[in-house]
């Protein structure tokens, strides 16, 4: 069948990887350092990985190509989850280090600005909220690491704003988020997820969360992440 699908040029890519983190379906992958379509059955022609992509390597055409299976998609990103190792103890989140603060682009001004909070709903740590609140119902998520608000400086308007805020810590938690996280898609007409995640290892939890509980509603839902810095900044914007 003719469709719409993505087409990867090869000379451009410089394997930044920025499309395969973007595409939720799984269909984009690294080999030998270039971005390659793994199938066609994976791609749905929608091209979430095309804003992604600094190098404009990508671009959405019709050809001959196989009929996107969602079902196909779906067991993937499964296995996937499954092959994944468990998350490393010792990291980068136990190692002290001092912050150097610009000191003089905070002086600049000596007005005082008052931020207006962004926060829609109380609760906010996912262990406590109720998968049938009705904040819920047509609602965009985001879902972020605990320490990410500390880090970010403008996590209320740039993440927050206009979302359902869920926090959690998957290092200190003793508790599976992925069944709370099932409960709420699929109880509620989410709209997206967005996922906020510090750089350190132990924090990829939340994000393997989320997409554990897109595979146990069954929903495809459109969903991304963002990585915070120890120094607080934005990794993959």
């Amino acid at each position: 069948m003719k469709r719409k699908i993505v087409k990867i040029h090869e000379e451009k890519c410089n394997g930044c990887g920025l499309c395969v983190n973007a595409c939720h379906e799984g269909a984009l992958e690294l080999v030998d350092g270039k971005a390659v379509l793994l199938s066609d059955v994976y791609c749905d022609g929608l091209g979430d990985c095309l804003p992604k992509c600094p190098m404009d390597a990508i671009e959405i055409i019709e050809r001959n190509a196989e009929e996107f299976d969602k079902e196909l998609v779906i067991k993937r990103m499964h296995d996937r989850i499954q092959q994944q190792e468990p998350l490393p103890c010792g990291c980068p989140s136990h190692a002290a280090k001092e912050i150097k603060i610009n000191t003089a682009a905070n002086t600049a001004s000596e007005e005082k600005v008052e931020l207006t909070s962004q926060l829609r709903q109380w609760p906010v740590q996912i262990k406590l909220v109720s998968p049938n609140a009705p904040y819920f119902d047509g609602a965009h998520i985001l879902v972020a690491a605990d320490c990410t608000a500390y880090a970010y400086a403008n996590i209320h308007q740039d993440f927050m704003k206009g979302k359902i805020t869920l926090i959690g810590c998957p290092k200190l938690d003793s508790v599976d988020y992925s069944e709370k996280l099932t409960e709420i898609l699929k109880n509620n007409d989410v709209k997206s997820i967005t996922v906020l995640r510090m750089e350190v290892p132990c924090c990829t939890g939340i994000v393997n969360a989320v997409k554990t509980a897109l595979l146990n509603s069954g929903k495809m839902i459109p969903w991304n992440y963002h990585v915070v810095s120890s120094e607080g900044k934005l990794l993959n914007k």
